[in-house]
């Protein structure tokens, strides 16, 4: 019987982020006099771009040492298998599309450690809730303290994001202590929505669950929640520390403010951040310290390099002594979806 050929799939996803990567790029970089974002580039403080690459590298430390934390009610997990693991799955969160790199980090642990898969994908789960809060804290404290002239409305944004921020922060406390909440919410939820959204909803839910269930108490999110103060003060160090390369003076809160344009950046769906981190940065420094844009376009395209290019290049060397390559990375996120839903 002759079988008709299969048609190929077009990779819609893979062409609305190529299309999406290369317009944010072009809109950046349609802003500048591309002669003085070099010339402002090659005038930059060496010693301060060095200083801030070190700091940006301490951030896996920190954010090694808190997953630890995270994943303690699991088990013992060795700080080199969090180091490398969480290093990897960043190096592939940028050098491949759709975020590929959270999906494999808990993944590549659980096999190294002998762990259960769902309650580390959990851990990360919980991990982002811990991200957004302190992000969101920061930037009020920004908004709030720090003395910038952002208008009447950011202010206002501000004050919602700290009420937002503490209010989410007690409901992971709560749920902590009581997770078959979050089941009783979730089935209300369902019952409002369309069945694919409600069964999206209810994986989610069950996922998050877990994760706070791995918590057992809210002693261990509380450790776990410290150590995103100083994980999340680094990178704003980092920011801090490339912006005065370029003499691009402003207050070390103020670096709070440009985190959480940074934040919303690199959420959009290219790799690296590509393009959105550069916008947001821009626009961070034109619209609140005055900066020229031309120079503040120079200290965004070295801050991406320096946030993503030295880890990216100590990401490779653990995946060439681990055996793996991009293609196998990505070849191995259905296994380890398939892994994430058991």
């Amino acid at each position: 019987m002759h079988t008709p050929p299969q048609r190929s799939r077009i990779p819609w996803q893979t062409i609305v982020i190529v299309l999406l990567t290369a317009g944010l790029l072009w809109l950046f970089f349609s802003s500048l006099d591309l002669r003085e974002t070099w010339r402002a580039i090659t005038r930059a403080h060496l010693g301060f771009i060095a200083a801030a690459i070190l700091v940006t590298l301490q951030t896996y430390v920190l954010r090694a040492w808190r997953w630890q934390a995270l994943l303690r009610p699991l088990g013992h997990a060795r700080f080199s298998t969090a180091f490398r693991t969480t290093v990897i799955g960043f190096t592939a969160t940028f050098l491949l599309p759709a975020r590929v790199g959270e999906v494999l980090r808990p993944y590549l642990l659980a096999r190294k450690e002998g762990m259960k898969a769902t309650s580390t994908f959990a851990t990360v789960i919980v991990e982002r809730m811990l991200d957004l809060v302190t992000v969101l804290l920061l930037f009020a404290i920004a908004l709030t303290v720090g003395g910038i002239d952002v208008g009447r409305e950011i202010e206002v944004a501000g004050l919602v994001a700290a009420f937002t921020a503490l209010g989410v922060l007690v409901l992971l406390f709560v749920f902590a202590g009581h997770p078959e909440r979050l089941g009783r919410l979730a089935g209300r939820l369902g019952r409002r929505l369309p069945p694919k959204a409600a069964d999206a909803v209810a994986h989610l839910v069950r996922t998050f669950a877990e994760g706070l269930k791995v918590m057992r108490s809210p002693v261990n999110l509380v450790v776990a929640a410290s150590w995103s103060v100083p994980l999340w003060v680094s990178i704003a160090m980092g920011i801090w520390l490339t912006s005065r390369a370029f003499d691009l003076t402003f207050s070390f809160i103020g670096s709070f403010l440009v985190v959480g344009y940074l934040a919303v950046g690199v959420s959009l769906p290219t790799p690296g951040g590509a393009g959105g981190f550069h916008g947001a940065y821009l626009l961070a420094l034109t619209q609140f310290f005055g900066a020229d844009a031309d120079v503040a376009g120079a200290a965004a395209i070295v801050l991406h390099a320096v946030s993503f290019v030295p880890v990216t290049l100590i990401g490779l060397v653990f995946m060439w002594q681990d055996g793996l390559t991009l293609g196998s990375l990505k070849g191995m996120k259905a296994e380890a979806q398939a892994a994430e839903q058991l």
